[in-house]
């Protein structure tokens, strides 16, 4: 490809890439030209997205446990090169008032989706540095600059995310390294029906009133579809967005800011 995305050739990691916008973001790097390995737990999942284009390739991995995630970039490396995009958007949800999360599930929920953005992106920096270039993205949510209620674990930990970027961002602001977040509004993912099939669980709304609830908090009253959020990544991940670092892009029909 070239043009001002000019990224083909590239090889990039995206964790949680069986689903969702995972899906989404490794079948756009693809299109663009780039190797893309793909990561999570659930090998037929990753199977099927692999099938979808040449160009991906599945290793399961666990994002929360570290040594995993070295092993990972070690096979993805000597098979298809240097990674120079690490896209980390393993993630999960739960919900349930503070007073009654428990702290399995507050470290569960912190594990995945801070600590495991951290190890997804340790093993690159080294060496994104030394060669003075790549591209750093993390998935985050709305939920990293704003307060949902009954969610304050993910709460907790997208903020976390939010900020691991922006000190990444500032580490390497000099080295070539461009560090950013994407932070998406409600999905229309397999993610956001187990959030809606929770919340029917827990109280007296159907699914449909649950729906437009939650397409309610968008201003355009809609849900954000992966393609959306796979088209920012892409920005970010291109010769275009060189300067851009540090900053947290709300995919969100303008619910924040």
């Amino acid at each position: 490809m070239s043009g001002p995305l000019a990224i083909e050739g590239r090889h990039a990691l995206v964790t949680g890439g069986g689903s969702g916008v995972g899906r989404a973001v490794a079948l756009a790097l693809a299109e663009a030209g780039i190797a893309v390995t793909i990561c999570g737990r659930r090998k037929p999942a990753l199977d099927a997205v692999a099938s979808e284009n040449a160009g991906i390739r599945a290793i399961a991995a666990d994002v929360t446990d570290e040594a995993a995630m070295v092993a990972l970039y070690q096979q993805a490396e000597a098979a298809r090169g240097p990674i120079d995009i690490v896209v980390a958007n393993a993630g999960m949800a739960g919900s349930a008032p503070a007073a009654r999360t428990t702290l399995a599930d507050w470290q569960k929920t912190l594990a995945v989706n801070l600590t495991g953005a951290f190890l997804t992106v340790k093993p690159a920096l080294a060496g994104m540095a030394a060669r003075k270039a790549g591209r750093i993205v993390f998935v985050a949510s709305v939920a990293g600059l704003k307060g949902y209620a009954y969610v304050a674990p993910y709460v907790a930990a997208k903020h976390g995310v939010v900020g691991l970027m922006r000190a990444l961002a500032a580490e390497n602001a000099k080295t070539g390294v461009t560090v950013n977040a994407v932070c998406p509004g409600f999905v229309e993912t397999d993610m956001l029906e187990e959030s809606v099939s929770r919340i029917v669980e827990k109280t007296s709304r159907s699914a449909e009133e649950t729906r437009a609830a939650l397409i309610a908090t968008n201003p355009q009253a809609r849900f954000i579809q992966p393609q959306e959020v796979a088209a920012a990544v892409l920005w970010l991940c291109s010769q275009s967005a060189g300067s851009i670092t540090g900053q947290a892009i709300s995919v969100s029909g303008g619910e924040t800011w």
